[in-house]
């Protein structure tokens, strides 16, 4: 019964019947006024008749000619009954002539003496309709009766309506019929609707959705011709189900790639200097823990000495919790933030973490530029609908971390709206009721702050959650230098393949500037396929180091002007290997490496070194192979001069699905139409 088709369709029915029955039992309605004012003017003008054709004999003095009349209207089956009475309802004449000298009827006589001269009545079960005329004294009839006497007689006409309820019967049982066959008509068409053209697309759509469900993404794909709406969301349910394909297949080859990396990772001189810092952690931990059970010594003896402070022992009990709790929140501080090399993940585990341990709301990390004197936001908690992180802050007077960075200690307030020197409103947006804020400090220089603001349990910040912020920030000073040490390691590193690369192309004028402009396209190329950030990083990377194996090629060889030989360029496909075995040292840059190795394979698996094909090339190597011969194409060699943009694009083009990936080509297109290319 919670079926969506039987409650629209039961809606729809009960509207239908709804509407239908009331304008049915308006209609019946308006049939029965009908009826009943065609007998009022018919009754009316048969006793006019009547009336006159009486007054016309009677002040002719013919009375025989009354009683024909009244005999010849007891003969029409139309007219039940008519009769001529005195105001004391004595009955003067009639059809039938046994009537005569009789009383009327109580109902007629009561009806005249009211004032009514039409009204319906029942008589035996059968319906009629009784019309009243008066017949006045007149100057002709003062011969015949009392001149004083006003109403000579009241002229009573009943009509039968047993023809009109027989018409009115009928009528009633086929309106009815008609009502409940247009009910039925409109119930079949709109079941018949219903089912074709929105039950079986959804049946469609959820038969698709378990597909994806069971990851068999290549059956889940419908089509729905039933109507344009229909087709649309089928149209768009497959292009869901492409992009979700896409994401998950991109998913697990980035899994991999970090795996790789980790494992690779786990073998870097960084990492001994990571447990060096660890275990120096440790033992002041372990410090730590000596006052901490001195401390629990003393609570003890004051236990034994003072009985009668047990109220105070309890409160020392809970700063005692407190106590050990920020200790594990160092621990796993420490931990956690000499875990990572990456200072954005460094920042979100630090405030994340942060903001757990002290019990604050709202929380944040403020980086100082010296040089312009403003404030970034590193990573904040609480915050996400009111900080835009490529906002700039000036760091004006008055301001809290102002106030921070030029004391170079840390800050506690505890009620805001009892410290005047500082606005409730922070800066950022928020309204803080109480703070603490210590300072970031990497090699004696302050590069920013931390902030917590608002208790969830609506309390006030203290002085032990000031120190544990403020032990939390020196921690994360040295998690952040030693950040700062691994990416100066990478940038050195990068920066001497970057110019033995340099080196390279310099002593080749043909060749100068092409690392440069390969990077310059496939960053451009990068942006319009949506990489993210660390995939990005690798084809930026692997791009200005492709031909670094060039190095190990002999520099004849490479500004050779005549036709190669078979061994030649047999020789020069070794310069892929030739760069990974030069960057082999360098752990870091293990995909870098693959991508390197691969950017002169071809999609259609005719490439070398090893002949990979289609999704079995990284998508970073399809990305350089394509821009890579972009550039060479566009520029000048020993050879050739360089060709123009259009008959590169309309090569590459040509070549697309056997040396270069289409998706890639595409996209390359794409930017071409929009302007964006050539830089």
């Amino acid at each position: 019964m919670n079926s969506l088709k039987i409650k629209i369709l039961g809606l729809i029915a009960l509207i239908m019947c709804g509407v239908i029955g009331l304008i049915t039992w308006k209609n019946l309605d308006t049939q029965h006024h009908m009826l009943t004012k065609i007998a009022e003017q018919n009754g009316y003008l048969v006793s006019e008749t009547i009336h006159n054709s009486i007054n016309v004999h009677m002040k002719n003095g013919e009375q025989d000619k009354v009683q024909e009349i009244f005999a010849k209207i007891g003969e029409n089956p139309s007219i039940a009954s008519v009769k001529i009475f005195d105001e004391s309802g004595r009955i003067l004449a009639s059809a039938n002539k046994d009537d005569i000298n009789k009383l009327i009827n109580i109902t007629d006589l009561l009806a005249y003496r009211s004032g009514r001269t039409s009204y319906p009545d029942d008589v035996d079960g059968q319906k009629r309709y009784n019309t009243l005329l008066t017949f006045e004294n007149s100057s002709e009839c003062s011969r015949c009766h009392d001149p004083g006497q006003k109403v000579l007689g009241i002229l009573s006409l009943q009509l039968s309506l047993q023809d009109a309820e027989i018409l009115q019967t009928t009528s009633r049982n086929t309106t009815l019929l008609t009502a409940i066959a247009g009910i039925g008509l409109l119930v079949i068409a709109i079941t018949t609707f219903i089912l074709f053209y929105v039950d079986t697309p959804i049946r469609q759509i959820i038969t698709a959705m378990k597909r994806v469900e069971e990851g068999e993404f290549d059956q889940a794909p419908i089509q729905i011709d039933s109507s344009e709406e229909m087709a649309e969301l089928a149209n768009k349910f497959n292009g869901m189900v492409d992009h979700l394909k896409t994401l998950v297949e991109n998913t697990i080859l980035h899994e991999c790639e970090l795996a790789v990396s980790r494992e690779q990772l786990a073998h870097q001189g960084a990492l001994q200097i990571m447990n060096t810092t660890v275990e120096e952690r440790l033992k002041e931990i372990e410090y730590l823990n000596i006052s901490l059970e001195e401390r629990i010594e003393e609570i003890e003896e004051a236990n034994y000495k003072i009985a009668d402070l047990a109220s105070d022992l309890e409160c020392k009990n809970k700063s005692l919790e407190m106590t050990v709790s920020h200790l594990s929140a160092l621990n796993k501080m420490g931990v956690a933030l000499n875990s990572t090399l990456d200072l954005e993940g460094l920042f979100e585990t630090m405030i994340r973490r942060t903001t757990e341990a002290v019990g604050a709301e709202v929380g944040y990390i403020l980086l100082y530029d010296f040089e312009h004197g403003t404030l970034k936001v590193g990573s904040a908690v609480g915050l996400f609908d009111l900080v835009n992180r490529e906002t700039r802050l000036l760091l004006r007077p008055g301001g809290v971390t102002y106030w921070v960075i030029q004391k170079r200690q840390p800050l506690l307030i505890e009620k805001t709206e009892n410290n005047r020197q500082f606005s409730p409103i922070s800066s950022l947006g928020y309204t803080r009721d109480t703070l603490i804020c210590a300072p970031l400090i990497v090699k004696d220089e302050i590069i920013g702050t931390i902030t917590l603001a608002n208790k969830r349990d609506r309390l006030t910040f203290n002085e032990q959650d000031l120190e544990l912020l403020t032990t939390i920030a020196a921690q994360a000073s040295v998690a952040i230098k030693n950040v700062h040490l691994y990416e100066e390691q990478q940038t050195t590193y990068l920066n001497t393949m970057q110019a033995l690369v340099s080196a390279v192309e310099a002593s080749d004028p043909y060749t100068c500037g092409h690392s440069e402009r390969v990077t310059r396209y496939a960053r451009i190329l990068g942006r319009q396929l949506n990489l993210c950030n660390d995939t990005s990083k690798r084809l930026e990377r692997a791009a200005i180091l492709h031909d670094i194996g060039k190095i190990g090629i002999d520099a004849a060889l490479l500004n050779k002007e005549g036709v190669l030989s078979t061994s030649d360029i047999d020789i020069l496909h070794h310069h892929p290997l030739i760069g990974t075995r030069i960057l082999e040292p360098i752990t870091f840059l293990g995909t870098v490496r693959q991508i390197i190795v691969q950017h002169h394979e071809r999609y259609d698996g005719t490439g070398y070194p090893f002949s990979l094909k289609g999704d079995d090339i990284l998508l970073e190597a399809r990305i350089i192979a394509v821009v890579d011969t972009y550039d060479a194409m566009t520029s000048d060699r020993p050879y050739r001069k360089a060709l123009s943009h259009e008959i590169t694009l309309a090569e590459i083009k040509r070549c697309s699905g056997t040396q270069f990936d289409p998706y890639v080509v595409d996209a390359m297109l794409t930017l071409c139409q929009n302007g964006q290319w050539p830089l």
